[in-house]
């Protein structure tokens, strides 16, 4: 088989190593890659939101299948296209792509199909939605309503913050993605993440992680875009998944079929795990990053196939996933500053010794070669160290190890990912 894959981050270098593997493939391409993704696969210039050049390059390398990472190009349409040109396409179509395009949408599509979240309010005006705060108790949650690349919810305990906020995000704060605000009432509990593959019709359990957005230790400072991730998680207990698949991710699936929009891909629910049960935090339509790169350490099944039913809606015809025992955690380096402010072009010296550490593979999130050949940091996040070890405490300790094989003074990584498992253990 010869497979495209669109994306060049770690997220998409975890499923170039996973697709490497399996017997079926005889080529993988990429678009744009990366070097590291450049170790595996044939790259090729060219950006990810552009749709035509993106549908050109799958018809020149005659692709079989083509593999989308990030959200944008979905939302875009781009697994639209493919289809139109007889491409089998991983990923869903722009309208059913509307579940994480627009949080507005989604919730209201939630409350169609009674599916558990949180009470909330959608808003363009900036004086409707400061009324609305007195409907909510603190903590507030405020979420742009469009794609901010995780950056987007902010919350805040102090009304007059929380106001300032709507302010702010209703006057661009994140550009188009905050012209409509959505406030929803907090939902205390422990998050979770749980994946789904779906063609259209069949549901498949394909695994559950739990992340850690803040940039600091502890979960403090700014959300980001992610800073590690661990699974299994302990919360996601077998009855869990079993509630979460039966009364969320089925019922959402049953529901984008039934408005004509069937969902081919992976749904990835951010769950909530209340005293009520679980309830939906998000929904995004890819594979997570970071979660992707634990997933892809633990899974023992040939993925290929899989990503190919999910494209042919022929995934009932699938045996369950199998997986390893053996617990993973991916730990994020990023360059100093982020998520603010950061430098490019620091050389980072370490990663080929931490690779060939036992249990450890290096995806590359945000790096590049200078002309001298050396590994430089050219992201915000930029490398995603990760371990499997027959325990959780042997996967975290080799992760940290790997770490601290790597030589990067402009980087830095939280030191206790995972702390919520290693805590109850």
């Amino acid at each position: 088989m010869k497979v495209l894959l669109v994306g060049s981050g770690g997220r998409e270098h975890a499923l170039a190593w996973k697709i490497a593997q399996s017997p079926l493939l005889t080529a993988l391409h990429a678009v744009p890659g990366s070097d590291a993704i450049g170790e595996l696969a044939t790259c090729h210039d060219g950006s990810v939101s552009d749709i035509d050049g993106l549908v050109e390059l799958a018809r020149k390398i005659e692709a079989d299948l083509v593999v989308v990472g990030p959200e944008n190009p979905l939302c875009d349409g781009l697994a639209d296209r493919l289809r139109q040109a007889g491409i089998a396409t991983f990923g869903p179509s722009g309208l059913a792509a509307r579940l994480e395009a627009s949080k507005a949408y989604a919730k209201d599509f939630y409350a169609r199909h009674k599916v558990p979240s949180a009470g909330y309010g959608t808003f363009s005006d900036a004086a409707e939605a400061k009324a609305f705060l007195d409907r909510v108790e603190p903590p507030y949650v405020l979420k742009a309503d469009g794609l901010a690349a995780g950056k987007g919810v902010v919350i805040l305990d102090d009304r007059a913050e929380a106001e300032a906020e709507i302010d702010a995000f209703l006057s661009g704060k994140f550009g188009k993605a905050s012209k409509t605000l959505v406030i929803e009432e907090f939902m205390a509990g422990e998050e979770v993440s749980i994946f789904a593959l779906c063609d259209g019709e069949t549901v498949l359990y394909c695994g559950a992680a739990q992340d850690h957005k803040r940039v600091g230790e502890g979960d403090t400072g700014p959300n980001t875009g992610g800073m590690g991730a661990y699974s299994p998680a302990p919360i996601a207990t077998p009855e869990l998944i079993d509630t979460a698949m039966k009364t969320i991710v089925e019922p959402v699936a049953r529901g984008l079929a039934a408005e004509g929009h069937p969902f081919q891909g992976v749904l990835f629910a951010g769950l909530m795990v209340t005293k009520d049960g679980p309830k939906v935090v998000e929904f995004n339509i890819r594979f997570g990053d970071p979660e992707c790169q634990v997933l892809m350490m633990r899974i023992d099944s040939d993925l290929l196939p899989y990503l190919l039913a999910t494209a042919t809606g022929a995934l009932g015809e699938m045996p369950p996933i199998t997986w390893s025992p053996d617990p993973a955690i991916t730990v994020v380096l990023a360059a100093n500053g982020y998520p603010g402010d950061y430098r490019k072009g620091s050389v980072i010296k370490g990663v080929t010794e931490a690779n060939r550490m036992e249990g450890v593979q290096v995806f590359e999130a945000g790096t590049g070669r200078n002309a001298r050949g050396e590994r430089i940091a050219a992201g915000g996040r930029v490398l995603n160290v990760t371990a499997s070890g027959e325990t959780l405490h042997y996967a975290v300790e080799r992760a940290y190890a790997a770490i601290d094989q790597i030589d990067w003074p402009e980087g830095f990584c939280r030191r206790d990912i995972a702390w919520r498992a290693l805590r109850t253990h």
